[in-house]
């Protein structure tokens, strides 16, 4: 494994065009990318929700390298609770991101995998009155919601304030959508697989248009990982300041 970004530069190679974009903030102080990966019809996991792996190896690097990149990766409980994930940069030499978990009700248990003491920040994001647990070490930041819902501009905006602004959503569907269609992401990573599932979860949940004007239409570059596409689109037209 080679060490990645450690030195803040990216020698000369086919990553430049993927990864040099997110390297500079275009909007305010932050920069907030998206990722997501699915099979060629849309699809993220099977109906029960199992998903290992539908990327294969080049989806999977390509996951860590952004981590790597970025400072802060963050997911919602549903996938805190599904996948147990470490958040981690196993697969390239580099520094772990601060852990995030959106957890408006505290569901997630303080032994989970993602609150393990490796060095790395980790916090943890309830609605205001929630009490948890927290393991020694844990950040926990209680934020106001509405309709149980916490606001991708105050999670923004709460971690902002602690010095971290270079933020990775990964997951699950529900939370990017959520900082989708709140304007919040700079960047969307589409990772397609070539699979074919034909039912399951869909990587995407926005309000239903009535016509097709109403679409989001993408700036986007392709790039091959592997036998995997990746989408590479550019939301920042889009991206709301965070105040």
């Amino acid at each position: 494994m080679t060490e990645f970004f450690a030195n803040g530069s990216l020698a000369a190679s086919p990553l430049q065009a993927i990864f040099e974009p997110i390297r500079t903030a275009t909007v305010d102080s932050m920069m907030v990318v998206g990722q997501l990966g699915q099979t060629m019809d849309g699809r993220i996991a099977t109906v029960t929700g199992q998903s290992k792996y539908i990327n294969g190896p080049t989806g999977l690097m390509h996951l860590h390298q952004i981590r790597a990149l970025l400072d802060t990766v963050v997911v919602g409980v549903g996938t805190a609770l599904a996948d147990d994930p470490l958040l981690n940069v196993r697969l390239v030499n580099g520094k772990h991101p601060a852990r995030v978990v959106i957890d408006p009700k505290g569901k997630l248990g303080a032994n989970a995998r993602v609150w393990s003491a490796d060095g790395a920040r980790r916090l943890w994001i309830v609605t205001e009155g929630v009490e948890v647990l927290a393991p020694e070490g844990v950040e926990v930041i209680a934020l106001p919601a509405t309709d149980g819902r916490i606001t991708p501009q105050d999670i923004l905006a709460s971690l902002q304030q602690r010095g971290l602004k270079r933020i990775l959503i990964e997951g699950g569907a529900e939370t990017i959508s959520r900082f989708l269609q709140a304007g919040c992401l700079d960047r969307l990573h589409l990772i397609v697989a070539p699979i074919l599932m034909g039912s399951g979860r869909a990587s995407l949940n926005l309000p239903a248009i009535e016509h097709m004007d109403q679409a989001l239409r993408l700036n986007v570059q392709t790039h091959m990982l592997g036998n995997e596409v990746l989408f590479d689109c550019d939301l920042s037209p889009q991206r709301v300041k965070i105040a």
